[in-house]
C-alpha cells in the first residue's frame, strides 16, 4: 500500500518541487500518492505541471493529485501519513507590503519581518488561524499523521500547533544544515567542513553553534573567534557582519543569516544611528526584493520547463525526506528539529517555548535531545524572542487587540524604536489594513 503525502500550500512552486523531487529519489517514498493542494488555482497547476514531468522523469512511480480550495481540503488530507506546511497567508502582495510600508512611516525599518518584529508577528496572527482549521481537519481524517512545518514564524506557528492545535509536529528549517558550513568557508577552514561535529541549539533563526570540532575531537572555536575577529577589522565589505560580532560580543555564532539577525534585537536598526546600516552591511526591504525576484525568476524558469522538460534531479538536503525515510523504515536520522521545550530540554528557557534542539527521528518519530543550560547571555536574548513569541501566541487565542499590543510592545526591535502609544497606533492600522487576512480582534 503507498504512502499519502499532502502538500499545504502546494502553490509554493519551487518549496514542492524540493521536496517531493526528494521523495521520488527515495526508494520507500517514489511510489507515494502526491496529494497537492492551495487556493490559488493557477499556482496549483504549475506545481502540477512540473511535479508531473519529474515524476516523467523518474519512471512514473508516483500518483499525484490535485485539490482545490477550501471546500477540498479534508480530501486532500484524509489518510495522509505526512503532512508538509508551506503555506503563505496573504502572499508578497497585498501582506508582506503591508508589513514592511505600514512600519516604515513610524521609522520601523526591517529586512525580512518574517519571523519576529512587527512584520514576523502579523504574519503569526493571519496564519495561526489557518493552521488552526488545518489541525481540525487533521485531527479528524488523518490523526496519526506528522506534520511537517516549513511555515515561518517558524517558533510561534509550530509552537502553536504541539501546544494546542496538533502536537504530532516538527519544525523545520534548513538554517541548521547550513551554519557551520558557512563559517567555515568565510573564514577560510573548509578543510573541517565534511568530518566536523557540531551541538546546535537555541531557537529557530538563532540557535546556537554551541561547539564545533574537528574528527579528533579538536575544539575549533579558538581559531573560529580569531579569524572572526580579523575578518570584522579587515574586510570592511564582508556582508555576515550581525552574527560574526555574536561571536565576538556572546561568543557563539548562531543558525540564521545576518540579514535576519539584525531585526531579532535592538543592537543594528536604529533610526538614532542610521550609520550603522551601511556599516554592518543591514539590507532593509532585502524580503520584498527577493519576493520581486524569485516571482521573475519563476516565471521564466517554468516557461523554460514547460518547452524542455525536467532532467535530471538530486536529492536535496531538506531534512523532510528523510524523515519520511526514517519514520518508515524505522532507520535512525539525526536533524535540528522546532518542538516544545517539553521537561526543560533547554534548562534556562520555559517549558511552552518551542526550542530548536538535536532530534533522532525512527519509526516510533521524533526524539528531542536535552541540551541543559545554555550560555546565560546567550539565553538572555534567545529569550527576548521566546517572550514575543509567547506573547504573539496568546494573542492569537484571545483575539485581544490589547494582547497585540502588548505582543509588539515586547519585541526587542519594535519597543526599542516606538513608545507605547505609537506602538498601539501601529498595531491597529496594521490590523485595519489586513482587513480579512485576520480575524476580527476586540
Amino acid at each position: 500500500m503507498s504512502i499519502k503525502i499532502t502538500f499545504m500550500g502546494a502553490g509554493s512552486t519551487v518549496f514542492v518541487r524540493n521536496i517531493i523531487g526528494d521523495c521520488l529519489m527515495t526508494d520507500c517514498l517514489k511510489d507515494s500518492e502526491f496529494a497537492l493542494y492551495d487556493i490559488d488555482a493557477s499556482r496549483l497547476e504549475e506545481s502540477r505541471v512540473i511535479i508531473e514531468a519529474m515524476n516523467h522523469t523518474v519512471g512514473n512511480p508516483a500518483r499525484v493529485t490535485t485539490h482545490l480550495g477550501v471546500e477540498n481540503r479534508k480530501e486532500a488530507l484524509k489518510g495522509a501519513k505526512f503532512v508538509v506546511n508551506a503555506i503563505q497567508v496573504g502572499g508578497y502582495d497585498p501582506c508582506t507590503i503591508i508589513d514592511f510600508e505600514i512600519p516604515k512611516k513610524y521609522g520601523l525599518r526591517q529586512t525580512i519581518a518574517d519571523t519576529l518584529g512587527i512584520g514576523g508577528i502579523m504574519r503569526a496572527l493571519r496564519t495561526i488561524p489557518v493552521v488552526d482549521d488545518f489541525a481540525r481537519d487533521m485531527n479528524e481524517v488523518c490523526p496519526d499523521a506528522l506534520f511537517l512545518n516549513y511555515v515561518n514564524p517558524m517558533a510561534m506557528i509550530t509552537g502553536y500547533m504541539q501546544r494546542y492545535a496538533f502536537p504530532n509536529t516538527v519544525g523545520l528549517c534548513h538554517s541548521v544544515q547550513v551554519c557551520a558550513p558557512t563559517i567555515l568557508k568565510e573564514l577560510g577552514m573548509e578543510q573541517y567542513e565534511e568530518e566536523r561535529r557540531e551541538l546546535i541549539a537555541g531557537i529557530n533563526h538563532q540557535a546556537w553553534l554551541l561547539e564545533i570540532t574537528d574528527k579528533d575531537g579538536n575544539d575549533l572555536y579558538p581559531e573560529i573567534r580569531r579569524r572572526s575577529s580579523q575578518k570584522l577589522a579587515e574586510d570592511p565589505e564582508f556582508t555576515d557582519q550581525v552574527r560574526n560580532i555574536y561571536i565576538q560580543r556572546f561568543g557563539y555564532y548562531c543558525t540564521e543569516s545576518s540579514e535576519h539577525n539584525a531585526e531579532y534585537n535592538p543592537y543594528f536598526i536604529k533610526s538614532k544611528y542610521p550609520e550603522l546600516i551601511d556599516r554592518h552591511k543591514i539590507p532593509l526591504d532585502e524580503y520584498p526584493r527577493r519576493c520581486i525576484d524569485q516571482i521573475a525568476k519563476w516565471k521564466e524558469e517554468y516557461s523554460k520547463l514547460k518547452e524542455t522538460g525536467v532532467r535530471e534531479f538530486e536529492r536535496s538536503k531538506e531534512y523532510a525526506s528523510h524523515i519520511m525515510e526514517a519514520v518508515v523504515t524505522n532507520t535512525p536520522y539525526k536533524i535540528g528539529g522546532n518542538v516544545l521545550n517539553s521537561n526543560h530540554l533547554i534548562t534556562n528557557f520555559p517549558e511552552e517555548a518551542c526550542v530548536e534542539v538535536p532530534c533522532l527521528v525512527d519509526g516510533m518519530g521524533i526524539h528531542p535531545t536535552r541540551i541543559g543550560a545554555l550560555p546565560t547571555a546567550c539565553a538572555a536574548l534567545n529569550m527576548t524572542n521566546i517572550n514575543c513569541q509567547l506573547m504573539t501566541i496568546e494573542a492569537a487565542r484571545s483575539r485581544k487587540k490589547d494582547d497585540v499590543y502588548l505582543t509588539a510592545m515586547l519585541d526587542p526591535h519594535t519597543s526599542a524604536e516606538l513608545d507605547i502609544d505609537t506602538i498601539i497606533k501601529l498595531c491597529d492600522e496594521l490590523m485595519e489594513a489586513h482587513g480579512d487576512y485576520l480575524p476580527k480582534y476586540r
